[in-house]
């Protein structure tokens, strides 16, 4: 196994602590999500896509959340429309430090100058305006549920007219076969690339207060209560879905 896989909990750990993105986690965060979520690739590859339809001039995009950078490479590669400004946020320190490395190294590749600002902080506290795409790339999940109103009322007053939310999240079900049924697909899908059934057990244990999914048609009524005129589901893979809300 190369030294940045993901193997934290391959071993039986005497206690699980809640999960947290700290400095272990991103040593082996790109091998972690690929392993973990069910068509991240294509996901990443579809967000720059959507985010160069809906693209405005002079106007901002957000990544919140945004991990290494992903969504935010895949936004610059695609977006060709002029004075356009990609604001990538995390409240992880370590995270912000390795997506820095990795949009260096890609400016490197591209001959181009960085074109991101980095801001490390909760995203609850930051401004949103004149955006004409933000970008929540399995983030919401982790948000206190109490908080989740809010937030997405920010985004829609910060966005646009004909501005997008492009929103990914692992979903809840209101069925409990239903539940039962996509949560072992998950988990065979977890298997299918390596995880043992004690990684699986342990990690579920420690992102059980930390990561709380909700069903799809309460997104869709609260995205709707909102204001947002149009919410379209567009990749769906076992128990994990993207949409994209437009204003």
């Amino acid at each position: 196994m190369a030294k940045d896989s993901d193997q934290l909990y391959a071993q039986p750990l005497n206690q699980i602590v809640d999960f947290q993105f700290d400095e272990q986690v991103v040593g082996v965060f790109a091998d972690m999500i690929n392993r973990s979520v069910p068509g991240y690739a294509t996901v990443v590859k579809s967000l720059g896509i959507l985010a160069a339809r809906y693209a405005q001039a002079d106007s901002n995009f957000y990544d919140l959340g945004c991990s290494l950078g992903a969504a935010t490479l895949s936004m610059q590669q695609q977006v060709r429309q002029p004075n356009c400004r990609f604001i990538a946020i995390d409240n992880s320190p370590a995270m912000i430090e390795r997506c820095r490395e990795h949009l260096q190294v890609a400016a490197m590749l591209e001959e181009a100058e960085p074109r991101v600002e980095l801001v490390c902080a909760d995203i609850n506290a930051v401004e949103i305006n004149n955006a004409s795409v933000v970008v929540m790339n399995f983030t919401l999940q982790f948000i206190a549920p109490d908080q989740r109103q809010a937030l997405l009322q920010r985004i829609y007053d910060g966005l646009k007219p004909g501005g997008i939310l492009l929103l990914s999240e692992k979903i809840a079900f209101e069925d409990s076969d239903t539940q039962q049924r996509l949560t072992d697909w998950h988990h065979d899908f977890k298997r299918a690339n390596g995880y043992s059934d004690l990684e699986i057990s342990q990690k579920r244990s420690a992102l059980e207060k930390v990561m709380r999914p909700e069903s799809l048609s309460l997104h869709q009524r609260r995205l709707g209560k909102i204001g947002f005129s149009s919410i379209q589901p567009w990749f769906q893979c076992f128990n994990f879905v993207s949409l994209v809300a437009i204003k």
